[in-house]
């Protein structure tokens, strides 16, 4: 299996390394020159709660050439249409393109490379862009071996070639094939609305949202709003890393100290993650805002159900692309605060 990864950033550096050194045919793509050229020459290094370097074979976009039999799909969003029509040619009738992005990108990427070709996932594990060459596991490592990915096809089926993309998968760290796709995707949505969102508004660590009052509370309405608006569509989230996240659902406001609790433990593995929309800020690119807690409100139109938090999450990350800096974390918590004692 010859195989592609698509976006060679934090996640794509880590998911290459792990595949290179377990024998796979990989060649990761990235337009990134410096970051090419210093993993060509001394390898991938994975820091943060692992140690581990691998040799991969990495190229920039313009020097694609052959058939892939398999493309790990891990660019932004903000780029598909453009990276998926140059990749056309490097595709066979039955290869596969997986996506593993935020948001839910699958209705688009299939209007391009063809919906026969498309199976997709949630990555559940963070990493953080350090230097060209290093990225930085985020997630405790344990927790990354058993939950790494969830992958399913479109319809649902368990099929053989997702059976045999899952093994290579395998290589890198724990993956679960999922026969709800759209719950997949929903369940991971609602993890990056409440807290890559607000790490990107507020200028945190997901350990900085978990341990702050303010923003918890936030967070829990935030994953509150996304479920409502899921299941307004049909959506039955699915399980991520074991735990239901429907569970999260406020009834009544009594539940928020045990939403809290309860998020508090789940998220802690990941208390390091930075999110990758607040590194875009501060390197004064635009983020994916749109495509992550902008699809609430959007899918909320006509439904009758506000998303005010949501809302506040995409207003102040946009501000901070416009003006192109870094929010305050002090400054925007003020705004939350002000959203919480209106409600």
């Amino acid at each position: 299996m010859r195989i592609a990864i698509l976006g060679a950033g934090s996640l794509g550096t880590i998911v290459g390394a792990y595949l290179a050194a377990g024998g796979m045919d990989v060649e990761l793509i990235d337009a990134y020159k410096a970051h090419v050229d210093t993993l060509n020459q001394i390898g991938a290094k994975v820091v943060g709660t692992t140690e581990f370097q691998a040799k991969v074979k990495v190229i920039i976009p313009e020097n694609k050439s052959g058939k892939y039999d398999l493309v790990l799909l891990l660019t932004k969003q903000l780029y598909n249409d453009s990276v998926l029509k140059e990749l056309l040619p490097f595709l066979r009738d039955d290869s596969v393109v997986c996506s593993l992005q935020n948001g839910i990108p699958e209705k688009n990427v299939a209007s391009i490379v063809g919906e026969e070709r498309v199976i997709a996932g949630s990555v559940e594990f963070g990493a953080t862009f350090i230097e060209p060459g290093v990225s930085s596991l985020t997630t405790e490592y344990t927790q990354f071996k058993k939950y790494a990915f969830q992958i399913g096809e479109l319809n649902g089926e368990v099929t053989e070639r997702i059976q045999r993309i899952k093994s290579a998968l395998d290589l890198v760290g724990g993956t679960h094939i999922s026969d709800n796709l759209v719950g997949t995707k929903w369940s991971k949505l609602l993890i990056n609305n409440a807290f890559s969102g607000l790490s990107a508004a507020l200028n945190g660590e997901y350990g900085d949202i978990l341990d702050n009052e303010i923003s918890i509370i936030c967070a829990v309405h935030i994953a509150d709003e996304t479920i409502k608006i899921g299941h307004a569509k049909g959506v039955k989230f699915a399980k991520m890393g074991g735990f239901d996240i429907e569970s999260l659902e406020l009834r009544s406001e009594n539940d928020i100290p045990e939403r809290i609790q309860t998020s508090r433990v789940v998220m802690e593995p990941s208390r390091l993650l930075r999110a990758s929309m607040l590194q875009d800020l501060e390197k004064k690119r635009k983020t994916e805002i749109d495509y992550i807690n902008g699809v609430v409100p959007k899918m909320a139109e006509g439904t009758g159900i506000s998303t005010p938090f949501n809302d506040l999450v995409v207003a102040q990350v946009k501000s901070a692309e416009e003006s192109q800096t870094v929010p305050n974390f002090d400054t925007n918590l003020k705004a939350f605060k002000e959203l919480l004692n209106s409600q």
